[in-house]
């Protein structure tokens, strides 16, 4: 485990993420900071009283400021304003954008070494806000986007074909948000091409399902959005990094040359491992792919262009 591990913000994501983290003991003391008077003491204090049933060590303590998060390992920025019913992740954009850099600035003055893992929305702008504000290396700033969405997508393709999710291999590149690409061409189960056990329209389907994800859920719930599967997908990507285990996963990463762009973070297959992001790995993309690869980053450069920082 590392010495300490914060997440910023108490609302749904970040205090699951907080739990899942100190459960698998990632960190000795793991601090959750939100501006809203007494709700992350509450939460830290509920959590680390079901350590001693959990059966884990990690210490969950709340605050309202930075001061007990210095020296932080790994920082994870969920705050921001969830999504509500007909609201697109571009919605947030400005009032979302003010936060995290706030909270980025805190950060850079509080925790200088850490390595940030964003996951408020819209995700891929957001991480482009804290890689500025901070001023720190692409290895060190990283999204949380691809994780998630290849999850539902093997969720969706585990139920369609009556398999484990553990058996099938996918992956979803491109901008967190209506434009993501699915890569069929890399999807199989237990090896097997997906195109070889199932319709192609049914396919097609779930590829759709898959970028609606979040809407899907936003629609159920009426006042929230998700927030089991995104923290599990942030804490997923926090494991990689402190026990080096150099996962391959779908991050959004700031590209630098990489599929022949540059200037803007992208969903791509990341190795993560100590010091976090280790290598962004190219793939051979169909000429499909490619092209939805390329809009999807215009879906991503426009919110850019609008962002008022």
């Amino acid at each position: 485990m590392v010495n300490r591990i914060t997440v910023v913000g108490a609302g749904n994501v970040g205090a699951t993420t907080a739990q899942r983290i100190a459960e698998k003991e990632l960190a000795r003391t793991v601090v959750m900071v939100d501006v809203a008077e007494g709700i992350p003491q509450g939460k830290g204090l509920d959590q680390w009283q079901s350590a001693p049933i959990e059966g884990f060590d990690s210490r969950v303590v709340g605050s309202n400021g930075y001061d007990e998060t210095a020296g932080s390992d790994i920082v994870v920025i969920t705050a921001g304003i969830a999504r509500k019913p007909g609201m697109s992740r571009d919605d947030l954009l400005n009032t979302n954008a003010g936060i995290v850099k706030s909270v980025s600035e805190q950060v850079k003055a509080t925790s200088p070494d850490a390595i940030v893992i964003v996951v408020s929305n819209p995700l891929d702008v957001m991480c482009h806000v804290a890689k500025q504000v901070t001023g720190f290396p692409r290895e060190r700033v990283i999204g949380m986007a691809g994780v998630l969405d290849t999850a539902r997508y093997r969720a969706f393709l585990a139920e369609a074909l009556d398999v484990s999710v553990r058996d099938i291999q996918a992956m979803v590149l491109g901008g967190h948000g209506d434009t993501m690409v699915p890569l069929i061409s890399y999807t199989t189960v237990s090896g097997i091409p997906v195109t070889q056990l199932m319709e192609r329209a049914t396919l097609d389907a779930i590829v759709d399902r898959t970028r609606n994800g979040g809407a899907e859920i936003v629609k159920h719930l009426k006042t929230g959005s998700a927030y089991y599967a995104p923290s599990a997908g942030a804490v997923q990507m926090v494991e990689a990094i402190v026990r080096d285990q150099r996962r391959i996963l779908p991050c959004a990463a700031w590209l630098e040359g990489e599929y022949g762009m540059s200037g803007l973070f992208l969903g791509v297959p990341c190795k993560l491992g100590k010091g976090g992001l280790q290598k962004v790995i190219e793939v051979t993309l169909t000429d499909a792919e490619r092209a939805a690869l390329e809009s999807s980053a215009q879906a991503v450069r426009d919110p850019m262009a609008a962002l008022k920082l």
